[in-house]
């Protein structure tokens, strides 16, 4: 069109000027610069043809550049663009710019020569680094590429160079991050797209330059500058890499780079393949790859590019010799990325073992060495690593981690840096340790113990002189971010497996201490525990001794928490000391340590032995009776050393001296015991020294008797008891007379009043372990220390104006009074035989409660700030004021607690106010706990515990209130805080004491009411707070039964009243968040550790998973006796309300389906009714019966089937009397039963069982026979399997007890019973029958010898198919010890061969409205064959008929295309997909549940196309047997999907019979399914996304399918 109209043009005139002066006036549209384009181009080529006009050409040329297309351009430059967004003006502006830019590079060749080329390229390059608006950038780029090609290489070589370089920076300057494009971005774009590839073509200089300046920026480039560099080479590919014919002219060859050769250019390419974050870069990486093999292919010559780094395999390289080898590579690692983009794992799982034939191309055969680069292949990983599908990223992890085990790579520098950066970074991913399928909890993560196997090969193949390097950057990478609990502990246990290796020094030491500390941020304590203990291992392991001396070892032992990990007496404690015993010698040596006094010469006890001395020699400096307590680090260091060291000489002295370990201790602690021995006489020592004695002095008895450590047998804890109560006589009276005498005073000073009241508590434990004595130095000290503190509280009384000291000495009363209140509460030897009121008993009840303390004068307010920041602030002495005054009335309480009246009115003149008046002192309480902080509550509950019981019947609205505000304190904590467990523990002891519970059931008021609605606000925090509900049931469980020495002696009648907490106990358990789920999991797999793991013998087991609640009450419930009648009335309240919770959650409206939450809650009511059957007797069951034959009927997941079957089965062998109601369920339609009637046939194939004990089993025979013989003629193919097996089983007792009655039947039923037996072919028929006889529940379970906790909990739910979270082991069981074994324990345990029995492949399961099942009659009927007795030979329907009868009633014309769409999850799909197939008359779809077609989004895309469509039931699990019949029938299985050799849509001719296989939504077609596919059909694309709905996918094949088939009857018809 543009020739016709240039032409029609030059027809009006051939004089240039005429024609090219009209275009030139007017505006400056579009329409009109384009025309004018054309126009100069026509005469281009008149011109070149020797046209007219020859001599002014020239002139008019440059006119119209000089005077129209220049002007133009400049006021181009100025207007905006439009913004961002290009709208009508933008768009209309840049066509203006392209025709003009076009039309000048016509006039510069009219023109004639270069002159007005260069001229104009000056200019646009001095506006182009002028560096104006992005308009103008983009003007100048368009006329630079406009007349670039018009310049001349030599003599306009310095110009070409500049606007090189100008044109590189621009491109260079885009934004590489693949995000919007703004108009400097298009300016860009503009010069990397045309501006660079026009300068391309004019030579040598230009190309130079743009190569150069590439070059210069280094590599590899950063993540955002890579898509700007990969732009400007995929522009200039075809000028940066060599022509095929190229090579034949030196001359081509010299002026033009060779990029292959460029260690810059391939590490470019690799930054846009693995670093790219948007898919058009990393389309343009593989572009530019795929091009330099084409290229390197066509000209053959060898070419090689070594890395920056020297002496590595190449980057790239080719040789003629190895052609197809190469081209194979290449191809398959191209087709790996490409893959990737799916980002799919369906897709890309197929493709991974390309991936192994790339590693072995890539390593040499005959020595073993990289023939290509490996940052190739790590590419591949870091783009798998850094997928959005966490699935995909696992996938690439573990096939990393899996290189190793199958084969053995050379080293490489860069294969360890990718180890510790990307696949450091992807371990860092909690979700990937996730369980495979079919794991069992607690066997440990794949990807974990993967990664064990990997870095425990490749760390020992590693050079020596590289392996001190890698694992020192490996920890260090551990320690430069923030982990999760999960990975670091897989890592740090993958390291502590290294073999040992002298590979660490202090740096590496300083490192794994910085990873000790990522440690702590978790709040799972077991998790954390054991990473230390990893990390411990590890240090042992792999530390060069020689390199670190004692003081780092002992600085980095000090990271650990002992509490946690390193106890004394683990697993792990024996093995440091066995490394520092073998070492000991070995470690550098400090200069100053001593070794005299020792029995033998050991670097070990000289620096422990110096530690001591250091430690105890006079600070230096000292600020008088106020200078700040020591802090704690140094004393529990040195603790910590002097039992490793002692323990360590014990190792050595194991068979030989038994002395040498007395002698040791003793060298080690003389100087703390000579300092001791002194405490009570020398007044003078230094203050710091007697602090730092005795930090020293706890810490040594708390680190030795830790937990782990049995110190009955312990020698040294018996050394080191000795040590310390020779010494006690002297500390209590130190103790007593800083006490006591007035000499602490400060802020500081309560801190050092801590320190003296706990080592008086660890003093009195000792003495009770040794035996109390009368006499003893603390008998001595307490009741001086108790008088002395009443009379300095009495003595500050007198209403003088506080100062400091007297307030501090009043704190340090209260809390040495506190303290020996608490030491007398526990040692009954301290403790009157008499009741009778003391005075210390009534100034206690007289103490004026919450009395705070007023603050000092306001002169020493100044002093007081000054102060030591470690008491903060005034309110934290007042709250441990309080605190104090509430323990030591908890103990008043405790011991008078006969004396608490019920009401206050019954004594006028009490001698104890504070137990006489109750009511006052609750309603302290109430204050206090408003006052106090929670950390220090404890003992205000400790009082509300003994209160609340005397006054609820009195002052039930108190009460109500102090259950609300404690409540309120409870429910405001974290369970992360250390105080909120035994907070929780106090708070449910008062609230639900048993005396409490009885009184608020009988007078049933507001305390009641109150109690139930806490009990439910608890069980709903625990959805939360894992662990809370267990607190309450333990306790209310042990509380009803545990105290009683005969259980079945106890009452149960306040129980009955709480009936509904035992009840949400057997239910209990939440379906965990997937991140909760695996926290789970892994520390179930550290328990089963054992002690191996040193975390387990340290942290005790809190016992706070779901599952321990459940354990609980089942525990309490097999303990109840069915002959106490309380027990027996509150089991059958618990039955009723079990069963009108099941029949509520059947009602329920919510989804119902495999491992759902009412699954779960409906499986926990009836395994709580089995355990609890034994206890019901005829005329309760009589009552509840119809009620279990009722759930029999309702619609229910497998498991609940067997329970329910159970129970049935269970009922009628004990009780034969309610076979008649049996027989009933019986009678109902079949319409009405459908696939119920399996239930109840599946308990007649347990007739056995049943008639036992029944002494005629004829007449139950006869009518069990002629109810199976009648389902045996169902119309649904699963009932007539569970009548035939019932049948079989009937008939062999048939023929056992001689029932004459059915000798007539005898040839009948033997035929049909051998038919099915011996049923001909390997049809669906068959096997089913197969898989029903071996199904567990009818070939080895056992009702009655399987009856136990066991088969209940753990054998029967992994049997029939539920998760693995609803498992409980029985070891759980016998592990809860709150609730003790009843005497039936045999019963815990299968004695059958159930529990070696394997999940069967045959679901018996119940289809209904509930279930989102549907029936599966509509299959069944379709493809298999009605076993009638006396008809042997039935046609098969086909399922064709089926669709052909249907298509004919309808009027529809016959189609042979069917759609399978049982992998499709949303209902919109699937609604969708059901219009599309009846509109275009495909012939079935395929659901995986008809009960989609309920669904609202179904119904609303569908529009009713459902009631003209046949549609067909065919679950997931029965796709390959469907589709291997559809493809015995002739059909030709197709599938959407995008594989290796997919084939084009536009290319395939569907065959008439085709199947339509869709995928899922998320996973499309499995792989298994992929196995059955004939044809696997593509869709083309030409976008950046690789996928299309699914369902938008489905009618584009549907369509093609249609019109094809119209095509073709279209031309049968002609």
């Amino acid at each position: 069109m543009e020739w016709v109209l240039a032409e029609a043009l030059l027809s009006q005139s051939w004089d240039p000027r005429v024609l090219l002066g009209a275009l030139c006036r007017g505006e400056a549209s579009a329409e009109r610069v384009e025309t004018l384009c054309f126009l100069l181009q026509r005469l281009e080529d008149e011109e070149a043809r020797g046209g007219c006009g020859r001599g002014a050409l020239p002139e008019a040329a440059r006119e119209v550049a000089a005077g129209y297309l220049v002007p133009l351009l400049r006021g181009l430059r100025g207007r905006p663009a439009g913004g961002s967004d290009p709208g009508p003006p933008a768009r209309q502006r840049r066509r203006v710019l392209r025709a003009a830019g076009a039309a000048l590079r016509s006039c510069a060749r009219l023109a004639g020569g270069s002159q007005l080329a260069a001229a104009l390229a000056e200019e646009a390059l001095r506006d182009l680094l002028a560096g104006g608006p992005a308009p103008g950038a983009e003007a100048a780029v368009e006329v630079l590429a406009a007349v670039g090609p018009c310049l001349r290489p030599r003599e306009d070589g310095p110009l070409l160079e500049r606007v090189a370089q100008a044109a590189l920076a621009l491109a260079l300057a885009a934004d590489g991050d693949g995000g919007e494009a703004g108009p400097a971005e298009d300016a860009a774009a503009l010069a990397a797209g045309r501006l660079l590839p026009a300068l391309g073509q004019c030579g040598g200089a230009a190309l130079r330059a743009v190569w150069d300046g590439l070059g210069a920026a280094g590599a590899p480039p950063g993540p955002g500058r890579v898509g700007p560099q990969l732009l400007v080479l995929s522009a200039l590919a075809e000028r940066l890499l060599p022509e095929p014919g190229a090579d034949r002219d030196p001359r081509t060859r010299e002026e033009g780079p060779d990029a292959r050769r460029c260690w810059r250019f391939w590490r470019t390419v690799q930054a846009g393949l693995a670093q790219a974050q948007d898919a058009l870069t990393r389309k343009r990486a593989r572009y530019l790859l795929q091009r330099a093999v084409e290229v390197s292919a066509e000209l053959g010559a060898r070419c090689a590019c070594g890395p920056q780094e020297g002496n590595g395999p190449s980057l790239f390289w080719w040789s003629e010799k190895k052609k197809d080898e190469l081209l194979k590579f290449w191809e398959n690692y191209i087709l790996i990325m490409e893959t990737l983009e799916g980002n799919q794992i369906h897709v890309i799982k197929p493709v991974l073992p390309k991936l192994n034939s790339l590693f072995e191309y890539a390593v040499s055969e005959e020595n073993g060495n990289w023939l290509f680069h490996p940052s190739w292949h790590m590419c591949i990983y870091k783009r798998m690593f850094e997928s959005e599908n966490k699935i995909l990223t696992k996938e690439g992890v573990l096939h990393f981690l899996e290189l190793y085990e199958t084969k053995v790579l050379p080293f490489s520098p860069e294969f360890s840096e990718f180890i510790i950066g990307p696949l450091m970074d992807a371990l860092s991913e909690s979700s990937l340790y996730s369980r495979s399928p079919g794991q069992l909890i607690g066997s440990g993560s794949p990807l974990g113990l993967k990664l064990q196997k990997f870095l425990v090969t490749y760390i020992s193949l590693l050079p020596e002189e590289i392996k001190s390097s890698f694992l020192l950057k490996c920890i260090q990478k551990m320690s430069s971010r923030h982990w999760c609990a999960i990975p670091i502990l897989f890592l740090s246990k993958a390291l502590a497996n290294v073999p040992r290796c002298k590979a660490l020094g202090i740096e590496a030491l300083l490192a794994l201490r910085d990873v000790l500390q990522c440690t702590m941020i978790t709040h799972q304590i077991l998790l954390r525990g054991a990473a230390q203990c990893y990390l411990l291992q590890t240090a042992m392991n792999l530390v060069d001794v020689e390199k670190v001396s004692l003081s780092d070892i002992s600085t980095f032992l000090m990271c650990l928490r002992q509490e946690e990990s390193l106890g004394r007496g683990t697993s792990l404690w024996t093995e440091l000391c066995d490394w520092l015993r073998v070492n000991e010698n070995c470690f550098r040596r400090a200069s100053d340590c001593s070794c005299v006094g020792l029995p033998e010469t050991s670097s070990l006890n000289a620096y422990v032995k110096n530690l001591v001395q250091e430690y105890m020699k006079s600070p230096a400096l000292e600020t008088g009776e106020n200078c700040f307590m020591p802090d704690w680090f140094e004393a529990k260091l040195i603790a910590m050393m002097v039992l490793l060291a002692v323990d360590v000489e014990g190792m050595k002295s194991q068979y030989s001296e038994k002395r040498r370990t007395q002698n040791v201790l003793r060298i080690f602690l003389d100087p703390l015991l000579e300092s001791l021995m002194k405490l009570g006489t020398n007044a003078y020592m230094p203050l710091l020294k007697t602090d730092r004695c005795l930090q020293l002095l706890v810490k040594l008895l708390h680190t030795c008797m830790l937990k782990g450590s049995s110190t009955q047998d312990d020698e040294v804890f018996t050394l080191l008891q000795n040590f310390v109560m020779s010494t006690a006589e002297s500390i209590s009276e130190f103790i007593l007379r800083r006490l006591t005498m007035n000499e602490l005073s400060s802020v500081s000073d309560l801190d050092r009043c801590h320190l003296y009241l706990m080592v008086l508590t660890e003093l009195i434990n000792l003495h009770l372990k040794v035996g109390w004595k009368r006499g003893s130095p603390i008998w001595r000290v307490i009741s001086p220390l108790k008088n002395a503190s009443i009379r300095h509280l009495q003595e500050m009384d007198h209403g003088q104006e506080p100062t400091l000291g007297t307030q501090v000495q009043r704190v340090i009363s209260m809390a040495a009074l506190a303290t020996v209140c608490e030491a007398t509460d526990r040692t009954p030897e301290l403790q009157l035989g008499s009741l009778e009121a003391g005075p210390t008993e009534r100034f206690l009840s007289a103490l004026p409660l919450n009395h705070t303390l007023q603050k000092p004068h306001a002169e020493e307010e100044s002093s007081l700030c000054e102060e030591s920041s470690s008491s903060q602030g005034w309110g934290k002495i007042v709250a441990q004021y309080i605190h104090d005054q509430w323990v030591c009335l908890s103990f008043l309480l405790k011991k008078y607690h006969t004396l608490i009246p019920t009401s206050e009115g019954e004594i006028l003149e009490p001698i104890l106010p504070a137990v006489q008046m109750p009511v006052r002192t609750l309603q302290a309480a109430l204050e206090a706990l408003t006052v106090l902080p929670s950390d220090q509550v404890l003992p205000v509950f400790h009082c509300m515990k003994i209160l609340v019981p005397k006054l609820l019947t009195s002052s039930e609205s108190l009460c109500v209130e102090s259950f609300d505000m404690a409540w309120k304190i409870i429910s405001a904590l974290s369970n992360t805080q250390l105080v909120f467990w035994s907070n929780l523990k106090a708070f449910v002891q008062f609230v639900f004491d048993t005396k409490v519970l009885t009184t608020a059931a009988k007078i049933k008021g507001q305390a009641y009411f109150k109690i139930k609605e806490i009990m439910y606000k608890i069980i709903e925090m625990s959805a939360i707070k894992t662990g809370v509900f267990n607190t309450l049931i333990s306790y209310c469980c042990k509380s009803w039964i545990v105290s009683a020495s005969n259980v079945s002696q106890v009452s149960l009648s306040t129980a009955k009243n709480y009936s509904e907490l035992v009840l949400e106990a057997c239910i209990f358990g939440t379906v965990f968040r997937r991140d909760q789920r695996l926290i789970q999991d892994v520390q179930t797999y550290i328990e089963n550790l054992g002690h191996d793991c040193a975390a387990n013998t340290v942290i005790e087991n809190t016992k706070r998973e779901d599952h321990y609640v459940r354990i609980c009450a089942v525990k309490f419930l097999c303990l109840l006796d069915g002959s106490n009648m309380s027990h027996k009335l509150f089991v059958e309240d618990l039955a009723i309300k079990l069963l009108d919770k099941d029949e509520l959650v059947s009602k329920s409206r919510t989804r119902y389906y495999v491992n759902s939450q009412q699954h779960r809650v409906k499986n926990r009511i009836w395994q709580a009714l089995l355990v609890i059957l034994p206890r019901f007797d005829q005329n309760f069951l009589n009552r509840i019966i119809d009620r279990i034959f009722r759930a029999g009927f309702i619609n229910n997941q497998a498991s609940i089937k067997y329970f329910i079957e159970w129970i049935i089965i269970l009922i009628l062998h004990k009780f034969p009397q309610f076979l008649p109601k049996f027989w009933d369920c019986f009678s109902y339609g079949e319409e009405n039963l459908k696939t119920s009637i399996c239930t109840f046939l599946s308990v007649l194939s347990h007739l056995d069982i049943i008639t036992q004990n029944v002494p005629e089993k004829k007449p139950i025979l006869k009518q069990a026979f002629i109810i199976v013989l009648q389902w045996c003629f169902s119309h649904n193919f699963s009932i007539r399997l569970y009548a035939l097996v019932a049948l079989k089983k009937i008939w062999s007792m048939c023929k056992t007890w001689h029932v004459e009655e059915f000798d007539a039947l005898t040839s009948v039923i033997e035929s049909s019973l051998s038919q099915v037996e011996n049923m001909p072919g390997a049809g669906n028929a068959k096997k089913n029958w197969q898989r029903i006889q071996e199904h567990f529940f009818f070939e080895t379970f056992h009702p009655l010898k399987d009856y136990c906790l066991e088969t209940i909990f753990y054998i029967l739910p992994r049997l029939s198919g539920l998760v693995e979270d609803e498992w409980i082991a029985i070891g759980k069981f016998t592990r809860f010890t709150d609730i003790p074994l009843d005497s039936g324990f045999q019963w815990y345990l299968s004695p059958t061969q159930l529990c070696e029995r394997k999940p069967g492949d045959w679901a018996q399961q119940d289809i209904g409205s509930n279930s989102g099942e549907a029936d599966d009659q509509s299959e069944w009927t379709d493809v298999q064959k009605k076993i009638i007795p006396w008809k042997n030979n039935v046609p098969d329907l086909d399922l064709e008929l089926v669709f052909q009868d249907r298509v004919a009633k309808l009027g529809k014309s016959i189609s042979r295309l069917i759609v399978v769409a049982s992998l499709i999850d949303k209902p919109t799909n699937l609604g969708g997909l059901c219009r599309t197939c009846e509109v275009f008359g495909a012939s079935a779809l395929t659901v995986g549940s008809l009960q989609c077609t309920r669904d609202k989004q179904f119904q609303c895309l569908s529009v009713s196309a459902e009631q003209w469509l046949p549609l067909v039931e065919v679950r997931p699990p029965q796709l390959i047997d469907f589709l291997q019949q559809k493809k015995s029938e002739g059909y030709t299985v197709i599938g959407v999907e995008q594989t290796a050799r997919s084939v084009d849509l536009t290319q395939y001719s569907f065959p008439e019979r085709s199947l339509l296989l869709l995928g899922n939504e998320r996973e499309g077609i499995p792989a298994n399914l992929i196995q059955q596919l004939d044809v696997c059909v593509e869709i083309p694309q030409q976008g950046i996304i690789r996928s299309l709905n699914v369902h938008v996918s489905g009618a584009l094949l549907i369509w093609e399918y249609t019109r094809q088939q119209l095509l073709k009857h279209g031309d049968t018809e002609s």
